[in-house]
């Protein structure tokens, strides 16, 4: 018996189906194409949240250039507009990439659910060319329309950079709460594909996402303009460029946490394994602790601090309420705690601090009408800039690697949906270059673009 026909007997499904999952079982490969797909996905992500929160601000800064006749915000509204037209190419490559690893490195995944999961790659291909047209617009038509007009342009970029996020994350949100199908004798039936992408966790997902990414936006642009102060260029033009984004990061801060929670309290009904492994918890019980810190080994915490009842009372609303352990589920089925744990962590320290850093802005900000003069604020806000993405990427690990070892919940491992072509590693080798000379390029371009003085710096004041 050969092993597509050994695998066919044991695993319901097509031939086809089979021959894709019954050469899936390298090691070597399997831990190359996740490496591949992490590092791609962490890689993308961050430029893909300027992509979300950028035209935003950059639209408001416009609208004040011209609403208040201001020549220093029209003057960022246009640098920030190149940026962003550079950012939005280094992203379309990015994206791509992803989207051919999608179907290269994981075809048994596609193969199975393609017509499932496939409406919103469909939705965001749409978005994205929407958004390419309207950008290369609103680039090439910068003093070449009238200000109304040209800030409408800039609409359709906002929108369809949200829009882009949300029917990604849905994708995601559907391989952690897969719907839409039903399964009959091993083959995948009738097709929704619209309960498919609305799935349970597609809300609570896309907007902590979203949300996120105007944060990375906001904080990574004041941080440019933080550095500036720090070194002395504390004129109208960096506090201006310091204080729009860092006002939108700090706003939605507050908000950010309370829709952490949401997603938290969704974990603990709809995915308890991840919630568990999360804290830590390794046998059902009624008014857990909450861990902070810790290192989880044979079943325990150890050296966390312990809040009684603390996260009963997150999940439930009840000290008293029931978690479930990961003892409930069989030992294959259980993610690995300590990275997911400490990726956990790593995400609500982070978000306390963007949110104590608001704080502090929002105290000055109400009692002087003015930034903070400290220099520990401008150093906190230049750190708030690196902070907030590694915050997306420790969020990212807690959902990826949280859910594993499915790629679908609980229908499909991750090890039976990989390439079963050997030499992923070669791959792996030839995708990090691509990124390398992508990054090197990429910053590059970005200070060239800043050193180049614009027609209008001389009306600055």
């Amino acid at each position: 018996m050969s092993a597509a026909e050994a695998v066919s007997a044991a695993v319901p499904g097509t031939p086809a189906q089979a021959a894709v999952l019954a050469v899936a079982h390298s090691p070597a490969d399997l831990a190359a194409a996740r490496t591949q797909m992490g590092f791609s996905l962490g890689w993308h992500i961050v430029i893909a949240c300027f992509g979300v929160g950028m035209p935003a601000i950059t639209l408001i800064a416009e609208w004040r250039g011209h609403r208040y006749d201001d020549p220093t915000y029209r003057l960022l509204a246009h640098r920030w507009a190149r940026a962003m037209g550079v950012l939005f190419a280094v992203g379309a490559v990015s994206g791509t990439i992803l989207s051919f690893e999608m179907g290269l490195l994981w075809p048994g995944m596609m193969y199975t659910y393609g017509e499932v999961i496939g409406l919103p790659f469909t939705l965001e291909g749409f978005a994205f060319f929407i958004e390419a047209i309207f950008l290369g617009i609103y680039l090439y038509a910068w003093d070449r329309l009238p200000p109304r007009v040209h800030m409408l342009t800039a609409v359709p970029i906002c929108i369809a950079g949200v829009a882009s996020a949300f029917f990604v994350v849905t994708a995601n949100a559907w391989m952690n709460q897969p719907r839409g199908f039903d399964v009959d004798d091993g083959r995948v039936v009738q097709v929704d594909p619209w309960a498919a992408m609305f799935n349970p966790a597609a809300w609570p997902q896309t907007v902590h996402m979203i949300i996120a990414a105007f944060m990375v936006a906001g904080f990574g642009m004041a941080a440019v303009y933080a550095v500036a102060i720090l070194r002395g260029r504390n004129d109208r033009y960096h506090r201006l460029g310091f204080r729009l984004p860092f006002t939108v990061g700090a706003v939605l801060a507050p908000v950010q946490i309370g829709v952490g929670d949401w997603a938290a309290k969704f974990l603990a009904t709809n995915q308890p394994a991840k919630l568990a492994a999360i804290e830590g918890v390794y046998r059902t019980a009624s008014g857990v602790p909450l861990h902070v810190g810790g290192v989880y080994r044979d079943g325990e915490m150890h050296y966390a601090l312990e809040i009684p009842d603390g996260l009963s009372l997150l999940a439930h609303w009840d000290p008293g309420a029931t978690i479930i352990g990961l003892a409930e589920f069989p030992a294959a089925d259980r993610p690995p705690v300590n990275i997911v744990h400490w990726s956990f962590q790593i995400m609500v320290a982070i978000g306390f601090a963007l949110l104590a850093l608001g704080v502090w802005f929002a105290i000055t900000w109400w009692r002087r009408r003015n930034l903070p003069r400290s220099s520990w604020f401008f150093a906190g806000a230049a750190l708030a800039g690196v902070a907030a993405p590694i915050a997306v990427e420790s969020g990212w690990i807690t959902t990826e690697v949280g859910r594993q070892p499915w790629i679908v919940w609980g229908h499909m491992r991750t090890e039976d949906a990989v390439s079963p072509v050997p030499g992923l590693v070669v791959g792996l080798l030839a995708v990090l270059a691509v990124y390398l000379v992508l990054t090197i390029t990429s910053v590059y371009v970005l200070r060239r673009l800043a050193k180049v003085p614009l027609a209008q710096d001389e009306d600055v004041p």
